[in-house]
């Protein structure tokens, strides 16, 4: 077994593809953590927040992004904005921590939606094509009187507390459906579990091994999983029939999947990082694998 990190959190991009977000050079860049893995939504850049700001992947090259260094968590991206939570930059003048934040230009500018001071929120996902974004709440904050699973479709505005029955473990890891705010999956210390009712309710999918990450693919089709079984392991779930596909993955030792994206412009091409800061390519579904990060070691 391996002990999932109690940090959790993936830049991504800009709301046009002309755009991009300025880059530091670098001769080599150090991924010291990972707390999340987005493409841009033209395809081109992938994006790895940690505590030292965010890792670049562009082009077969590594770069940071020009700005002060934050530590982002809970960092999930949609095809119009990015929101994230976190700690700010050493030095920073802004709140510690964020709450939840905002960014429409692809990270250049931020936008505060609330609880600035009070929450840092390391598990928060949202959904690709809706204003849909989930959090899980530690502790009672001035818009959410207790700790759980919350939602908001506003930007924060309004916030409602999903029942979450079903679950009998806080959720370590969450996904959204990219087009109906209401589906999402819940990682637990128990498995995989999927909610169609913005998670008033939650049914089991995977149990018996030790599921670690998830996401949907961006056609609503499928569930993609990280788990770890004896050996890392990656699964497909096909929604409409519940069949699991095995994904072959070059993960060895005691490392898992820990945050898994899709690009929205080349959609056959996945991406997958792990706890023990492995990142991963693959072109053709998982069918092949290119390794781009090795133990926290970005390589060209």
């Amino acid at each position: 077994m391996i002990t999932k990190p109690r940090l959790r959190a993936s830049l991504v991009a800009l709301l046009l593809s002309t755009l991009a977000v300025p880059l530091a050079s670098a001769a080599s860049v150090e991924l010291m953590h990972v707390h999340g893995l987005a493409y841009s939504p033209d395809g081109k850049q992938l994006t790895l927040p940690s505590h030292q700001g965010l890792a670049i992947y562009n082009g077969g090259h590594w770069s940071r992004a020009f700005g002060p260094a934050h530590d982002y968590m809970g960092f999930s991206v949609t095809r119009r904005a990015i929101y994230s939570s976190g700690h700010p930059a050493p030095g920073s003048k802004l709140v510690n921590p964020f709450g939840l934040l905002k960014s429409s230009d692809g990270g250049r500018s931020w936008q505060k939606l609330g609880l600035e001071g009070e929450s840092d929120f390391h598990v928060l996902a949202t959904s690709y094509d809706t204003t849909t974004v989930y959090v899980v709440n530690g502790q009672p904050n001035s818009r959410m009187s207790t700790a759980g699973l919350y939602y908001t479709a506003d930007d924060g505005k309004n916030w409602r507390r999903a029942a979450a029955q079903g679950l009998t473990q806080s959720p370590t890891a969450i996904a959204v459906h990219p087009s109906n705010g209401k589906v999402m999956s819940a990682v637990t210390g128990n498995g995989l579990y999927l909610s169609s009712d913005g998670g008033e309710r939650f049914q089991p999918v995977s149990q018996g091994v030790q599921v670690l990450s998830s996401t949907f693919s961006l056609d609503g089709k499928s569930l993609w999983f990280g788990s770890y079984h004896q050996e890392a392991q990656l699964s497909k779930l096909d929604l409409p029939t519940r069949k699991v596909e095995s994904i072959r993955l070059p993960v060895t030792g005691q490392d898992a999947v820990s945050y898994i994206a899709q690009n929205p412009a080349k959609q056959r091409e996945w991406a997958v990082a792990t706890f023990k800061r492995n990142v991963y390519l693959s072109a053709d579904e998982g069918k092949s694998w290119k390794q781009i990060a090795k133990d926290g070691q970005t390589l060209e």
